[in-house]
């Protein structure tokens, strides 16, 4: 069956850095766009960076350009993401995401996979 499994999250203090990692199984990882979405308390998930299958095209929101990298390895079928310069306000649950789009004869289809989140907590 298919899994995501993010590993990687803690508490840092503002300025630290962190690396989070999500294996994926029971799909064609290099198929799939991938993705890491964050929720703080209160708020809603939002997008923090994204990464074609083959990893030639990133996204990343506004509020973690220049700090956020998103990288995968299609051999080890894992995405990370390492996180630089952290603030308090980097504090949330982030989930990676797996994603496939496409149309067949029938109409389109969507391949949408979650993993259970890891928490990341920025704090002195």
């Amino acid at each position: 069956q298919v899994q995501l499994v993010e590993s990687g999250g803690g508490l840092v203090q503002p300025g630290g850095s962190l690396r989070l990692s999500c294996a994926a199984s029971g799909f064609t990882f290099s198929s799939y766009a991938m993705s890491w979405y964050r929720q703080a308390p209160g708020k809603e998930r939002e997008l923090v960076a994204a990464i074609t299958g083959g990893g030639g095209i990133t996204n990343y929101a506004d509020s973690v350009k220049g700090r956020f990298t998103i990288s995968r390895d299609n051999t080890k079928n894992t995405v990370y993401l390492q996180m630089n310069s952290l603030k308090p306000e980097d504090t949330a649950v982030y989930y990676c995401n797996a994603e496939r789009t496409g149309r067949t004869w029938n109409g389109p289809y969507k391949y949408d996979y979650w993993g259970q989140g890891t928490q990341v907590t920025v704090s002195s």
